[in-house]
């Protein structure tokens, strides 16, 4: 099976996890599509440039899983833990509806998937 490949980070500031809101209704992280000859770092620091217009680093790779997006559809996901100097100013793309800084002890009130819900656990439980 050749499944999609989503590289997605993980941005916490003050204990709070930055989200974007997709066409689905959900939460999601910010990231997206590894492209050719692209390694998954460089993907999520270009993807949270184009979606969010800030700048950050890569600081650790912290999980992997496939997301059952619709019935007929899966998607290979990666999170990394990623660093931004102090808290960004946000610019989101057209991508996205909306996005916010989420209240970490918040997360398991909110419409995301499972899968990037455990990544900012294992996280925040380093």
């Amino acid at each position: 099976m050749n499944l999609p490949i989503s590289i997605k980070g993980i941005i916490i500031y003050d204990n709070k996890v930055l989200l974007l809101k997709n066409e689905r209704n959900e939460w999601e992280l910010p990231g997206g599509r590894l492209e050719p000859d692209e390694t998954p770092e460089q993907c999520v620091i270009r993807e949270i440039k184009e979606e969010l217009n800030i700048f950050c680093s890569v600081k650790k790779l912290v999980d992997v899983w496939v997301y059952k997006v619709f019935s007929d559809r899966n998607v290979f996901i990666v999170t990394y833990l990623c660093e931004c100097l102090g808290r960004p100013q946000i610019v989101i793309s057209d991508e996205h509806m909306d996005y916010k800084w989420l209240d970490i002890s918040k997360m398991e009130s909110i419409h995301m998937p499972y899968g990037y819900k455990r990544s900012i656990s294992k996280v925040i439980s380093w």
